[in-house]
């Protein structure tokens, strides 16, 4: 008789009576293990290991317990999928036909121990759809439900128990004022009717010694209690609810708590503040000038023009692109160039600084030149190398000519003899050329130059996380909880869900990152917003596209 491995799955959507000796997943697991038990005659085993995920939504796959299990499916371990419920393994239509896929490919199949199917079957399949499209259908009419009822209640100046701003206290569905924070409130808006900017506020109220409000969860941890930093300013001096109003998305609503700033100053505080960053973008745009323009050609002489896209946040980003592509938009250019402006300038900026420290360059680049001369010219610019901002660095740039694998740069004859003081008869041309090797990293259809002179630099933040992921897997595995690991740790359990698949990464990946040679796009920032697959050749194959 061919026998069946059986993985018992287990999952609670909260934490509460987690800690009782004898709690939910117990249950759930003592279930499934009798069901098992009673298909022996069928060569049915349960496996020892405990696929159990405390406190964690069935919304999204990414939990540890559940992970691993899959894993393990992958890898022929396991043959069956025992779980309490369907709604235990997952409540989401599209979820659940992503670990169809898996079961599939590993040959095995899932059962529900309360539910009377088997998805080894065509029945078993239609019956388990069905139960999953009214979980989620529930499941989405209850948020609903929810939303409707906030947006209801916030339209009344009701407060729905969010976090509750420095300045208050909760009063059942409203608020009342905490008078000692509200003086520090109120202080903050007069320093900015005064002084006019967030930052002169935040060095003010440094001096001042103002702090922000000390926080404790329900775990007992101790947040707050810090500066008060410009980001938190920012919000107080724009939060409708200091002015006895509630925001709901982007409505504001008369409240029903008292005010601690007159409504018609914290007016008169938005019009500024709203004035001051249009000044700060006006600014911002003309320090994003395109300082490149007309000095770049690719290998075909093509000059590479100023673009920019934008995304959905509305930032700006800027690009050099190969004219072709504007001139000739639709044709396919596949040896066409599209860099980043703002990496392009820096790069190139750097090579100008290096070129004006370099060694000698003075004595070479003026002819019969004198000795004191060539000193004072060398002294100017070692000066410039040293002092110089990156828009007057690139000022200096005469041509730069891209190709395949090399950059040429040559300096503006004029602009450099302008800065010696000389005459540009006086400059020595063939001085004036550098060529730079570099390598070209892809990223979707970006292209990003990488100088071979250049060391990436390991990431400590990146190498820390890995670490970090390795210790709270193996913490999971002895039977700790997310949510007490993230109380040790003085996290989040979002965030240990987002980075414990670290832990998963392939050995070349990790040595590649500990001696700095990992890809450019490889980041923490970067896995906080993907999900690694855990096949090793599959990542290999994700990373090299960075």
């Amino acid at each position: 008789m061919k026998k069946i491995r059986c993985a018992v799955y287990t999952r609670k959507s909260s934490e509460d009576g987690l800690e009782q000796e004898f709690n939910s997943l117990h249950a759930q697991r003592d279930a499934c293990s009798a069901y098992i038990a009673s298909q022996k005659h069928e060569g049915w085993v349960v496996l020892p290991d405990a696929y159990d995920d405390g406190g964690l939504s069935g919304g999204s796959l990414e939990r540890p317990a559940l992970q691993r299990l899959m894993e393990h499916v992958r890898e022929g371990r396991v043959d069956q999928i025992v779980v309490y419920k369907i709604d235990r393994l997952t409540r989401s239509l599209a979820d659940f036909a992503k670990i169809v896929d898996v079961l599939d490919d590993a040959g095995a199949s899932f059962v529900s121990v309360t539910q009377s199917f088997n998805t080894a079957t065509s029945m078993g399949r239609l019956t388990l759809n069905m139960l999953l499209s009214f979980a989620q259908f529930e499941r989405e009419v209850t948020a609903e439900r929810i939303r409707d009822k906030i947006a209801a209640s916030k339209r009344k100046g009701l407060w729905m128990g969010e976090q509750v701003p420095m300045g208050y206290d909760p009063d059942g569905r409203t608020l009342k004022i905490n008078e000692a924070e509200a003086a520090t409130i109120r202080t903050l808006y007069d320093l900015y009717e005064r002084l006019g900017t967030v930052r002169a506020v935040k060095d003010k109220a440094d001096r001042l010694g103002f702090r922000s409000r000390r926080r404790t969860t329900t775990s007992g941890q101790v947040t707050g209690g810090n500066p008060i930093d410009r980001g938190h300013i920012h919000h107080i001096l724009t939060n409708p609810i200091y002015a006895g109003r509630i925001r709901h998305r982007d409505k504001v609503f008369e409240g029903a708590h008292p005010a601690i700033v007159e409504p018609a100053s914290w007016d008169k505080v938005q019009l500024r503040l709203q004035a001051g960053a249009a000044r700060s973008r006006r600014s911002s745009t003309a320090n994003r000038k395109s300082r490149l323009c007309g000095k770049l050609f690719d290998d075909t002489g093509d000059r590479l023009t100023p673009s920019h896209s934008k995304t959905r946040k509305g930032v700006r980003l800027r690009y050099y692109i190969s004219h072709r592509l504007v001139a000739q938009a639709g044709e396919a250019h596949s040896d066409a160039w599209r860099l980043p402006a703002e990496d392009l300038e820096s790069k190139v900026a750097k090579l100008v600084q290096m070129m004006l420290a370099e060694h000698g360059f003075s004595t070479k680049l003026v002819r019969g030149a004198s000795a004191d001369a060539i000193g004072r010219q060398a002294a100017t610019l070692a000066a410039h190398a040293a002092g110089a901002d990156p828009a007057t660095l690139l000022g200096l740039v005469g041509r730069i000519d891209i190709m395949p694998g090399q950059l040429d740069l040559r300096l503006g004859a004029g602009t450099l003899a302008e800065l010696l003081g000389i005459d540009p008869d006086d400059l020595d041309r063939t001085n004036l050329d550098r060529s730079f090797p570099f390598q070209l990293r892809k990223r979707g259809v970006e292209t990003k130059i990488v100088l071979n002179d250049a060391p990436t630099g390991t990431d400590d933040t990146l190498i820390r996380n890995i670490a970090k992921a390795h210790a709270w897997f193996e913490r999971i595995k002895e039977g700790e909880t997310v949510s007490e690991i993230a109380a040790n740790e003085a996290t989040s359990k979002r965030r240990i869900q987002q980075l414990v698949g670290l832990a998963f990464l392939a050995p070349d990946i990790v040595r590649d990152t500990l001696e700095g040679r990992q890809p450019l796009g490889f980041t923490s920032e970067w896995c906080l917003r993907h999900d690694l697959p855990s096949d090793w050749a599959e990542q290999r194959q994700l990373l090299a596209t960075l």
